[in-house]
């Protein structure tokens, strides 16, 4: 962050200041006591179960030089509020317009699915034009989204955001602490669904960002997805539009997936033509490198930087299509970080790609689906056979759905689909234990084996002891 005294804190966030206002923030902006170093400033967050403020005495003795806090404490100068959560914002909001006037071009990405691995793409994207703050994982809420902000400083050039939303005015309200100049929408799918309602719900909820973008801005919108594309007359910005299907701004031809199930195309953009070989997992990863690389030309890059910068950009947040291969030949792809319906499908294709002597899906259930959950479970189950997956395992009372839609398939398929001598089959286990135990006994070496639900669900921690029980030499 850039450096800020105590004093320019309480007046950003409208705060009292309680002890040496000229202490001076140096160093970074966190909500995790134990993470304190000197210099910092701590915010302490009231939780259910936990109040942050009883842990500034700690915060004070690791350094910090202050605190963002509902109750002052001794221990340390405070800068007292009524909600530190809308003061982080309203800080982080300060910082940015600083930073924005000192030329920062802000980035923000939202979609029902793919926001943190398209992040993960344009943060390394653009990392190859200047200095970039794009963290890893999902920072995307009312604490990360700030706290990302303040962790650019004045050498920051790009700053790339998630926007997630779990209901109207969410985005927008993202937006009023960081507008970004350029905005990215990925998709509207089923995510949430049970807590919008519904996808038109959902689609004006994500166009939130692109009606929030200035008249000089750039709105990236897939063209490949109707309620997105629908959403150009809701923004006074220039409309860039991506796609594979669509006769697009930013085109990908030439699609092909290699033996690792990672894409190849042909990049067309501005009138020119350049290949790209993305070293991420899964051919929906197509039109994220699309909505990647519209944004970093948005922002000035060419299409043979992007291209180029594309084709070295790694994998980098966890348990998404995230590939092990362990000392005994077994492959487990750990995609367990979030689930919905389109993203479930994207996970099979891909695992239907990957080269392999059997190919297992372990699937938890989808949450936030609503009324629509029992249906789409029994569909998920019907899509990993339709996938051609040799074994469907269902984990956890609410995957029930998964297990009866596959057997269902199996069922009307009479069971004929032969996988070298060995049929397709489906099973249901209560919990992580009984699936860990089952598939210890199944798994041998060749064999592919993906783990996906909702985070909810535990399953990471399942696709983190098949790869322990491979022992201790693994693989990449």
């Amino acid at each position: 962050m850039i450096s800020l005294t105590l004093a320019e804190v309480a007046l950003a966030v409208d705060g009292e200041l309680v002890g040496d206002g000229a202490a001076e923030v140096t160093g970074a902006v966190l909500v995790d006591s134990r993470a304190v170093a000197a210099g910092d400033l701590f915010v302490a967050l009231p939780g259910e179960r936990v109040d942050g403020a009883d842990f500034l005495p700690a915060a004070a003795a690791a350094g910090a030089v202050g605190a963002l806090t509902a109750r002052a404490d001794p221990a340390l100068p405070c800068v007292v509020v009524a909600d530190p959560v809308a003061a982080l914002g309203r800080l982080a909001a300060a910082v940015h317009g600083r930073l924005v006037e000192a030329g920062l071009v802000t980035i923000g990405i939202t979609g029902s699915s793919g926001k943190t691995s398209t992040k993960d793409l344009l943060g390394q994207v653009l990392a190859a034009a200047g200095p970039t703050v794009s963290p890893q994982g999902s920072f995307n809420n009312d604490i990360g989204l700030p706290l990302t902000v303040l962790s650019a400083d004045a050498d920051t050039r790009f700053l790339v955001l998630e926007m997630g939303s779990r209901g109207p005015g969410h985005i927008a309200r993202l937006c009023g602490i960081a507008r970004p100049a350029i905005g990215v929408v990925l998709n509207v799918g089923s995510a949430h669904l049970g807590e919008f309602g519904s996808a038109e719900v959902i689609a004006t909820s994500k166009g939130e960002l692109v009606a929030a973008l200035p008249v000089e801005g750039t709105a990236v919108l897939n063209a490949d997805d109707p309620r997105v594309i629908g959403m150009a007359p809701r923004t006074a910005a220039t409309v860039v539009t991506t796609g594979v299907e669509a006769d697009a701004d930013v085109r990908a031809t030439d699609v092909t997936l290699d033996d690792a199930a990672r894409p190849r195309f042909t990049l067309r953009a501005g009138g020119e033509e350049h290949p790209v070989a993305l070293q991420v997992v899964g051919l929906h990863q197509v039109a994220n490198a699309l909505s990647a690389a519209g944004a970093a030309l948005a922002a000035g890059m060419t299409p043979a930087q992007v291209a180029a910068a594309l084709s070295a950009a790694a994998p980098r947040s966890r348990w998404r299509m995230e590939v092990t291969t362990r000392a005994d030949g077994v492959t487990v792809v750990n995609d367990a970080y979030n689930a919905n319906p389109e993203s479930m499908r994207a996970a099979l294709a891909a695992l239907s790609r990957l080269r392999g002597r059997r190919r297992i899906a372990v699937l938890g259930a989808m949450g936030e689906l609503g009324d629509t959950a029992g249906a789409a479970h029994e569909e998920l189950g019907r899509d990993a056979v339709r996938a051609g997956v040799d074994l469907v395992v269902a984990v956890g009372p609410d995957a029930a759905g998964v297990h009866a839609g596959a057997r269902a398939e199996l069922d009307a398929r009479g069971r004929a689909a032969d996988r070298g001598g060995e049929q397709e089959e489906s099973v249901h286990l209560p919990d992580r234990a009984a699936a860990r135990r089952m598939l210890a006994e199944v798994v041998g070496p060749g064999d592919v084996v993906l783990v996906k639900a909702s985070r909810s669900y535990g399953l990471e921690e399942l696709a983190a002891d098949l790869i322990a029980d491979g022992g201790p030499e693994v693989v990449a």
